[in-house]
């Protein structure tokens, strides 16, 4: 059974995307589940687990209403404000419901680079264990040297790399990279989605071997039982369709045992998450 740990749906106008706007091109409409769900069928893809793309309260119960409505959808990763006085009230909201695994905020978008490990945000990250809930670490190179400090403050925290921490592919750079990851995945606390790739490749001309280096680096520092495939979709549509994303990744992973590819594909990402069935 395949389950892909990390997709999207939107409309844009009806929140707030601070990375969206029209020169976006294909990402910039509505991407809904009608549209995925016989992509997924096609693919075999049996669940996913839908992903928050605006730090907005209102869009995380829109999320989890398409997962009440769309069993395809196992699980939902939203936000809540973890700056907030009120943490634990927007947390016992979205924690009523069965689908709501995780949280996610857009880290990227932050201008202080260290917005992960202010006080405010580290107080709202321990409340996460409390409530079983885990993160997904949405960042960047850059970001990686500042996830010690969350591990050590939040030692029962269940973390989740995103997009690898988006390696600079389409450069072919690898070596900053690489010994900020190795850093990061010495604590088992913490996995990793191989996800969001071919969007940090050359969108026009990435071939499966430009993204191997950067697959072998996380399947040496994570090892099978702490990978997760994701898929990204939509935003992989700048550079790959749905098809060609999976079929990449199975070629990539082609040379691991069976159960090892099992875990990656899927079983993974039901433990992470806690997926039910």
């Amino acid at each position: 059974m395949i389950i892909d740990s990390h997709q999207h749906f939107w409309q844009p106008g009806r929140f707030d995307y601070p990375w969206m706007n029209s020169s976006l091109g294909v990402l910039y409409r509505d991407y809904l589940p009608d549209q995925l769900e016989p992509i997924l069928a096609q693919n075999g893809v049996s669940k996913t687990v839908l992903v928050q793309a605006s730090n907005s309260m209102e869009e995380s119960r829109w999320l989890l209403q398409l997962a009440a409505d769309y069993p395809f959808i196992a699980g939902v990763v939203g936000w809540v404000d973890l700056m907030a006085d009120d943490v634990d009230r927007q947390l016992d909201e979205l924690t009523a419901l069965p689908k709501f695994k995780g949280v996610r905020h857009l880290v990227e978008s932050e201008p202080a680079d260290d917005w992960l490990v202010q006080p405010q945000v580290l107080r709202g990250l321990k409340r996460l264990s409390t409530y079983g809930v885990s993160y997904d670490l949405l960042v960047h190179t850059r970001h990686l040297k500042h996830i010690q400090k969350v591990v050590d403050a939040c030692p029962g925290l269940k973390l989740v790399i995103d997009h690898m921490g988006k390696p600079p592919i389409a450069s072919g750079e690898i070596e900053t990279w690489r010994q900020e990851l190795r850093q990061v995945a010495a604590n088992e606390q913490i996995n990793c989605k191989l996800s969001g790739l071919v969007t940090e490749a050359n969108w026009t001309s990435w071939t499966t071997s430009d993204l191997r280096p950067y697959v072998d680096c996380a399947l040496e520092l994570f090892g099978s039982s702490r990978l997760l495939f994701g898929s990204d979709h939509p935003v992989c549509l700048l550079a790959a369709s749905y098809e060609r994303v999976l079929e990449c990744f199975r070629e990539l992973l082609n040379e691991l045992s069976g159960d090892e590819q099992v875990k990656i594909f899927g079983g993974n990402a039901a433990q992470f998450y806690g997926l039910n069935g």
